[in-house]
């Protein structure tokens, strides 16, 4: 039996003759040069304008991709710069977006913007008066669920009754009130 030495792994892609294995020295790389990028501007403009629609939020894609970029250095691989700075830009622009998503919208408004109702103004101490009118359980759960903003379940627990029961109470409680208000 005679011994056979042992021959380094093969990768797969040098098993399938792809010839993609590079040496570390052969990579070309290289520092993206901060004093070229206003070589760029006009194309990422383009590209942002694309991408956002309007021409202010464009330049405000382009640089806030700039500050991002130039945070720390940059190496690219072949030189392509403009195509690594597209694809900061698109980048940029979709974390833009997630975060718009993710904050609520607000909307400020006017007191043109209320809308005109037909119903009388109500005060709060004929609100008060209504409520005071209804029956004791109907006025202890409406107390307790639409002026202390207690739960069902803790109004429940509160009154010594179960949760169906104020359920119901809270709602014969509310129509006694509107019907006062009403003037019916």
């Amino acid at each position: 039996m005679t011994l056979k030495e042992k021959s380094p792994p093969v990768s797969t892609s040098q098993a399938l003759g792809s010839g993609r294995s590079r040496a570390p020295s052969q990579s070309r790389t290289h520092v993206l040069d901060p004093d070229h990028l206003s070589d760029h501007i006009d194309r990422l403009y383009r590209a942002a304008w694309g991408l956002c629609g309007s021409r202010h939020d464009a330049e405000d894609l382009v640089q806030e991709t700039f500050v991002n970029v130039l945070r720390r250095p940059r190496f690219l691989r072949d030189g392509n710069e403009i195509g690594y700075l597209l694809r900061a830009l698109k980048n940029t622009h979709a974390n833009r977006h997630r975060a718009a998503a993710r904050r609520p919208r607000t909307l400020e408004l006017f007191e043109d913007d209320v809308p005109p109702t037909d119903e009388p103004d109500v005060t709060a101490q004929e609100i008060m008066e209504a409520i005071a009118s209804a029956p004791e359980s109907y006025r202890d759960a409406v107390i307790a669920v639409d002026v202390l903003g207690l739960s069902y379940r803790e109004a429940a627990r509160s009154l010594r009754t179960r949760e169906a029961t104020i359920a119901t109470r809270v709602y014969r409680g509310r129509r006694h009130v509107a019907r006062v208000l009403r003037g019916a």
